[in-house]
């Protein structure tokens, strides 16, 4: 079993109040924000973005974060570098990390455990 696609641009940000407000002038409507300066925004039917804020003094990254439908149906083909094997989150995904020939990583997100 593969992938299904992109489900989500995780963004990290110096400055969450100004980034989620370019994002809703692109027309992405916010679904939820966090207390600690993070939240969700969608876009009709695309992945969602996930923004979180990051100290100054902290480089920000962007990662892709690609669905898995089973993660006990999901067999990582040979060639795949697994980075972490699948992890339950504090958002309640199981995660695996893969890195690809020019050393990004992208993040494999399955349903939690029930």
């Amino acid at each position: 079993m593969s992938i299904e696609g992109i489900e989500a641009v995780f963004l990290e940000t110096h400055n969450w109040g100004r980034a989620a407000k370019f994002y809703e002038a692109l027309g992405f409507e916010l679904e939820f924000a966090t207390d600690h300066n993070s939240g969700m925004l969608r876009h009709r039917t695309g992945p969602y973005l996930f923004l979180a804020e990051v100290p100054p003094s902290q480089e920000t990254k962007t990662s892709l974060v690609l669905k898995v439908t089973d993660e006990q149906e999901f067999r990582p083909d040979p060639i795949l570098e697994v980075t972490t094997e699948f992890e339950d989150t504090h958002y309640g995904t199981r995660e695996l990390t893969v890195r690809d020939p020019d050393g990004r990583d992208w993040v494999l997100s399955a349903p939690g455990k029930a």
